[in-house]
């Protein structure tokens, strides 16, 4: 089924502007307080940086008993992040069993060994935007084919369709854009392609992503094929997904709000790395204040920033508002843009279920951050920020398309 005919009807708040990512305001850093998910279920928000910390690493918050009997509901349409098998939904032994069958691929270590090669991904992509010529779409032209080529090579997806892959990502993080029908069809049309991708590395084993996790998961002997099938899938989704949300809003901020750091973030790699981490921590993924991968459910009574959270309680972490506690962070992007982190960002999570593609997703945006100020020091938007057309109603949001020029 089409993108087109599945979506939902637009109505008069999908076409209402919409602020920038690090223009939105939230929710302002407190006790625990108690709201109520979409749904209805009540959920505590928790948005103090070590509050969030303490509820994504205390092991009496879990996120397999969110799928338990007895669990209230936590979202009103499916999306990749609600399978009860998936490694975001395991806690525990059953989790690092699943964890330990990737992690090798993404220590920092293993990562750094890319760096050249991503690079070199990054130069192409600006050599052929440069010929292309001013004006250009920074969105189709660099910010999307950024990742999806980095992690089509860790996975050996040479000649994966990008629009196919868009249409997945799209339907697989829908949160109102698609009915649930929809993104039932294309999460099976999904995972359709996962099986028949590890059906030919079963096959034909290379040196990718997808033949390592075969290897690693023989050796243990008890991953089951719908859990293989199920990483494989959240790996070519999150594998491109976060970065290109998260590149194509530091531009907006970058060359909209931020544009006086643009020649520093030209100058050296050094800058762009601090530069990266604060944008990382000071602009938002999306709207929401309570992604569901941050949601967890207390499996005894515990006590959070003072404030007493019964056992069984659905809890947010809302890790937007904790990376701007102003108890831990001071400023803002325009005077602390490349200050080192006063503390841990959580934009990635913490504890257990810390990303673990956070280390990759660094390396791309300081180098396509860096590398795209060096080449094009001149580079402006065509068009006001207040009138972008965004992706809406999904987890994320980005801008449609960054018309740009130099």
């Amino acid at each position: 089924m089409s993108a087109e005919n599945s979506a939902t009807a637009p109505t008069a708040a999908d076409a209402a502007p919409l602020p920038p990512l690090h223009c939105l305001r939230l929710l302002e850093p407190g006790p625990p307080r108690l709201g109520k998910l979409p749904t209805g279920t009540p959920v505590w928000l928790v948005s103090r940086h070590a509050d969030v910390r303490q509820v994504l690493t205390d092991p009496r918050m879990g996120r397999a008993p969110l799928y338990a009997p007895d669990a209230p509901a936590v979202s009103l349409v499916p999306n990749i992040l609600d399978d009860p098998e998936a490694i975001l939904n395991l806690d525990g032994t059953d989790h690092q069993r699943l964890r330990r069958t990737v992690q090798r691929a993404f220590t920092p270590r293993a990562i750094e060994r890319w760096r050249p090669w991503v690079a070199s991904v990054v130069e192409h992509l600006l050599d052929e935007l440069i010929d292309q010529g001013s004006p250009v779409d920074l969105v189709a032209a660099y910010t999307r084919p950024l990742p999806v080529a980095v992690i089509s090579k860790l996975m050996g997806l040479d000649g994966l369709d990008g629009k196919r892959l868009a249409h997945w990502s799209d339907h697989a993080l829908s949160t109102t854009a698609y009915t649930a029908e929809a993104v039932a069809a294309a999460l099976a049309d999904f995972a359709a392609f996962g099986a028949e991708l590890i059906a030919q590395r079963r096959a034909s084993p290379g040196d990718d992503l997808v033949s390592g996790l075969l290897t690693a998961a023989e050796e243990s002997g008890d991953i089951s094929e719908k859990q293989l099938v199920s990483l494989v899938i959240g790996l070519v989704v999150a594998g491109h997904e976060t970065t290109m949300t998260t590149l194509g809003n530091a531009l907006v901020y970058l060359l909209g709000d931020g544009r006086d750091a643009w020649q520093r973030l030209a100058s050296d790699e050094q800058s762009a790395t601090a530069a990266t981490e604060q944008l990382l921590r000071a602009v938002p993924l999306g709207d929401g204040q309570h992604l569901p991968g941050l949601l967890r459910r207390a499996v005894a009574d515990v006590e959070i920033g003072g404030v007493a959270i019964p056992a069984g309680s659905v809890v947010a972490a809302d890790t937007a508002a904790a990376n701007h506690d102003p108890g831990v962070f001071t400023g803002d992007l325009l005077t602390e843009l490349f200050a080192p982190l006063a503390a841990p960002l959580l934009t990635f999570g913490a504890g257990p279920h810390h990303c673990l593609g956070a280390w990759l997703a660094r390396m791309e945006l300081e180098l396509g951050l860096h590398r795209l100020a060096r080449r094009l020091p001149a580079l402006r938007l065509t068009e006001p920020v207040a009138s972008l057309d965004w992706r809406r109603g999904l987890l994320t949001r980005s801008p449609q398309s960054l018309p740009a020029a130099w």
